[in-house]
């Protein structure tokens, strides 16, 4: 074996996988050079010689592991250590409970201890140069879960590591309702109302969450609501976010902002002739018109921080309060986060091609150089600004969460975890050290995409996630799952095994790169636990057999989507084949829904953005809707779901609201705890929400709900859904 390949494999690297239609694809020489160059490593002989050397000795020459994750359902804890061979010496250690653990409380000398290594058992042992280097078990006291450090000294050897106290499964739909449930899904800014300005808002949200809960449902899930970039309001996908850690201020309904009421300018801006021309303009518009959007409600919040700062009158002491303390409770984080929204106007309004920090003075790339701290500073004002808007944002977002706990709903909101961020944002720039800059995610080529995708999210480099004791993944749930009653990951698969795509290298030329999935997983059901929180796995695509079901044995939820529970065969799955531990639904966001499937409207897509290899493909797939249609159909009769009398035709397709409410009858017959049905499958609609590898070419995360939020509920099939859902899982 090479060194390239050594040094990849020692990595995490796959030589190959087996694709989508069973083919076994070898892992591209060029490609894997390319990652390694990308992560940091020299490829000359004598560097690669001495990096596969440091990472075999690491084991060794650390004393400690980089993270530990201790199983809180063992009744011993044991840590492996590594020292070198020395006689009669004690170790001593220390482990520091986490600061709101409650064991917190209960110090004492069980939480530190000495041990004579004399007396301790080898377990293994090596010589690395000329040090004879031991390894033992030392036992660890039971601790309450939770983020804690361990440290240890031995002679002149100090160390330490986070310890990590997790348990094994996650929060359980079970534990929030022993019921069978369903819920809505929803694009927020595809809602229309009478009173939002052209995109869907968290007064929107809040209007669904009572219509919703009126109609029993449990749940509502919704897109990312990841932040963006509000001097690039064009980069639209929820999906490709500048951090998973922040809300986008988009969704902010301006005119319930705190000081709204009291701002005079405000006021009669909004209420002029003008602004109010401006925005039924934007709401007449088909297709969400972003920059239109973004330049009302900024030019209205403007004003209202303006009016905040020059409160003379100590009007806003109570609101002051609020803010200073959800300051205090993002610390320093959100402060970078509003630094880097400054930085990135300012240079932006310097060169408007000016999109992200690649593009900023080097000076300003490293956001602890001495020109960010000046700029800081000098523009202190305006990082306020940006820290002003994310705490609007979380107030009323979090008033839509407490309002799901008011209407009753077992589960609440449903929010979605982006599997990466755009590596133009913030949280590349944050922290590059656990980025691979200028490689991408994607996916290989399947059924959806034959010629792979590459989705332009920079990934984390997972040997830096652990050196980071998974703090980047922690942050990211805890930032979701404080909103949330249950938190889809999406492409969960991406953190047991990823495919990355080389600078420069087709989608299909990918490499999957191993990430220390058990840890991952133990990770995932503490913040789970903490937070109350349903997690589901986005388990669809190249899926290597038994990963759903090890998702599933750890709480996770699978997703399942009518579309793809087909047998071989092409028959469809019967609902009892379904897993209990489960979220079932016809379509996603990347699906045809069930009316543009029906009618073929997903294949003439294809076509027509040319995403087959060839035109057999696509004329194969065309030949075989038909029978997929007949296939559907005697599903739905073999369960007694529909009234074959008013079943939709197959040739020429047509769609009726018969088969959609057969649709949903024969999902909400499986066993599945959660049914999720998208508001475009309600309203019968077309047009998909968005095309996986496209951009432009199609209206992704633009379009709109054709019917006004206040008439939702007297749409009559959302009437015949509703009663059908309440018959089939009652509260």
């Amino acid at each position: 074996m090479n060194l390239i390949d050594q040094l990849a494999n020692s990595l995490g690297f796959h030589s190959s996988y087996t694709g989508a239609f069973g083919d076994q694809v070898f892992a591209n020489d060029k490609a894997k050079r390319a990652l390694l160059e990308a992560m940091g490593f020299e490829l000359d002989e004598d560097s690669l010689a001495d990096s596969i050397d440091i990472l075999k000795s690491k084991q060794w020459v650390n004393a400690l592991p980089t993270v530990h994750i201790a199983k809180l359902e063992e009744h011993q804890h044991v840590i492996k250590i590594s020292l070198p061979k020395v006689e009669d010496v004690l170790l001593h250690w220390k482990i520091v409970v986490e600061i709101n653990d409650k064991s917190a409380n209960k110090i004492d000398s069980k939480i530190k201890g000495s041990v004579n290594v004399s007396d301790m058992q080898i377990i293994a042992e090596t010589i690395i140069g000329e040090t004879h280097y031991c390894q033992y078990d030392l036992v660890l006291p039971t601790l309450e879960q939770g983020y804690h450090q361990l440290n240890v000294i031995y002679g002149d050897i100090k160390a330490s590591c986070p310890l990590i106290y997790a348990p094994r499964s996650c929060y359980s739909p079970q534990e929030a309702s022993m019921n069978k449930v369903w819920g809505y899904t929803a694009q927020l800014y595809s809602l229309t109302s009478k009173t939002n300005w052209g995109i869907g808002d968290f007064t929107d949200l809040k209007t669904l969450v009572d219509k919703s809960s009126d109609q029993q449902a449990a749940t509502i899930g919704l897109n990312p609501l990841h932040p963006l970039y509000q001097k690039n309001p064009a980069h639209r996908s929820p999906y490709s976010p500048s951090s998973r850690c922040f809300l986008n201020p988009l969704y902010i309904d301006v005119t319930k902002a705190p000081n709204f009421d009291h701002c005079e300018s405000a006021q009669l801006k909004v209420n002029s002739k003008a602004f109010k021309q401006d925005i039924a303009n934007v709401n007449s518009c088909k297709l969400v018109d972003y920059p239109a959007v973004a330049k009302l409600k900024y030019e209205i919040t403007e004003l209202l921080f303006e009016d905040f700062c020059l409160d003379t009158d100590d009007i806003y002491k109570e609101i002051n309060a609020s803010f200073e303390s959800f300051k205090i409770s993002q610390g320093e984080d959100l402060y970078r986060f509003a630094t880097f929204d400054a930085l990135y106007e300012h240079f932006n309004l310097a060169d408007e091609n000016v999109y992200g920090w690649t593009g900023w003075p080097k000076e300003f790339q490293n956001p602890k150089s001495e020109d960010v701290k000046k700029f800081q500073h000098s523009h202190a004002k305006r990082i306020e600004y940006f820290c002003f808007l994310q705490w609007i944002a979380h107030e009323q977002l979090s008033g839509v969460t407490q309002h799901t706990i008011d209407k009753g709903m077992a589960i609440g909101l449903y929010l979605d975890l982006a599997v990466g961020c755009d590596g133009s944002g913030f949280d590349v720039w944050s922290d590059k050290k656990v980025y691979v800059a200028g490689a991408s995610i994607g996916a290989p080529p399947d059924d959806m995409n034959a010629l792979g995708q590459n989705w332009g999210l920079t990934p984390i480099n997972p040997v830096a996630l652990q050196k980071q004791g998974y703090q980047p993944l922690v942050k990211a749930l805890r930032s979701n799952m404080q909103y949330a009653g249950a938190l889809r990951i999406d492409h969960i698969l991406g953190l047991m095994r990823q495919y990355w795509v080389a600078p420069g290298m087709k989608a299909n030329e990918g490499v999957y790169i191993s990430f220390p999935w058990d840890d991952i997983l133990r990770i995932i059901a503490l913040e789970s636990r903490r937070n109350n929180c349903v997690v589901i796995g986005e388990d669809l695509g190249n899926v290597p057999e038994g990963f759903s079901e090890t998702i599933q044995n750890c709480g996770l939820l699978s997703f399942k989507v009518l579309f793809f529970e087909r047998w071989e065969s092409g028959l469809f799955k019967r609902p009892e084949n379904f897993p209990k531990q489960s979220i079932v639904t016809i379509a996603t966001h990347d699906t045809a829904t069930l009316s543009g499937w029906w009618l073929g409207r997903d294949l003439e897509w294809r076509q027509q953005l040319n995403l087959y290899p060839n035109d057999e493909a696509g004329n194969a797939d065309r030949n075989a809707r038909a029978s997929e249609r007949e296939n559907l159909i005697a599903a739905l009769d073999d369960l007694d779901v529909i009234d074959m009398s008013k079943a939709p035709l197959i040739e020429p397709a047509l769609m009726s609201t018969e088969l959609s409410i057969a649709v949903q009858k024969y999902l909400a017959a499986s066993p599945s705890h959660i049914q999720l049905i998208p508001l475009e499958d309600s309203l019968e609609i077309v047009e998909q929400v968005n095309i996986p590898g496209t951009i432009d070419q199609h209206p992704n995360w633009l379009q709109k709900l054709p019917v006004l939020l206040e008439e939702f509920d007297q749409t009559n099939s959302v009437i015949e859904i509703t009663k059908a859902m309440n018959e089939a899982r009652p509260k």
